[in-house]
Order: structure tokens, then C-alpha cells, then sequence
């Protein structure tokens, strides 16, 4: 049974030794140079940088990018479900059909409570 793992350890083995390999031969071969403010810019075109690198979003882009993740899901659950429920059906009923009922109607409930405190409002 060890000898199953010989083939993952091995893996492990080399790509960490090429990892550390890559590191101290960059340490070794590459050009070291003093630091200064101008070549610490961002180069953008030729341009002076103006402003900050990044600009700043707003929390309500995070807050519906995680309500999409959250909705993307529950497709991710239902799908399998939908592709077998036939078969279900006929092993154990309708135990499946109230699960995912279940299931489908507490997501409803989360989008009415996301939609009620305007999460997914974009003017506020």
C-alpha cells in the first residue's frame, strides 16, 4: 500500500526541489541593483503615473460579486439532482422532491432578504 504513494511523493519531492532550485539560482545568476524611486514607478506608456495604482471599489461590487458566487452554487447543487431525480424518485420517493424544495425555497428566502436590504440596489 505504500508503494502507491511512492509516485505522489516523488511529485512532491521534485517540484518542491525545482522550486527552491529556481529561487537560489535567480539569487545566484541575477542582477542585483540599487533601488531608487523613479524605477520603483509603475510604467505606464511612457507617462508620469498620476493617482493611485489602483482605484477603489465600492463594498457593493464585493457584496453582489458574493451574492453571484452564493446563486452560482446552488446551480452547481441542483444539477446533479435534476440528472438523477428520476431514479430517486423511484428508490426513495418523495423525500428527494422535498429536500430540494427545502433547500431551494431557504435560497428564496436569502435573495428576498438581499433584495429587502438593497443589496443588489446599485444607486445607494
Amino acid at each position: 500500500m505504500q508503494s502507491d504513494y511512492l509516485p505522489i511523493l516523488l511529485q512532491v519531492i521534485i517540484a518542491i526541489g525545482f522550486a527552491c532550485g529556481a529561487l537560489v539560482v535567480s539569487l545566484l545568476l541575477g542582477k542585483a541593483t540599487k533601488r531608487n524611486a523613479n524605477k520603483d514607478t509603475a510604467y505606464e506608456c511612457g507617462m508620469v503615473a498620476q493617482g493611485e495604482g489602483q482605484p477603489r471599489f465600492s463594498v457593493k461590487f464585493y457584496l453582489v460579486a458574493m451574492l453571484f458566487i452564493l446563486f452560482d452554487l446552488e446551480i452547481v447543487f441542483m444539477y446533479p439532482w435534476a440528472v438523477v431525480y428520476q431514479d430517486l424518485l423511484t428508490k426513495q420517493g418523495s423525500t428527494v422532491f422535498w429536500s430540494m424544495t427545502g433547500f431551494v425555497s431557504i435560497l428564496t428566502l436569502g435573495y428576498v432578504y438581499a433584495v429587502k436590504k438593497g443589496a443588489l440596489d446599485w444607486k445607494r
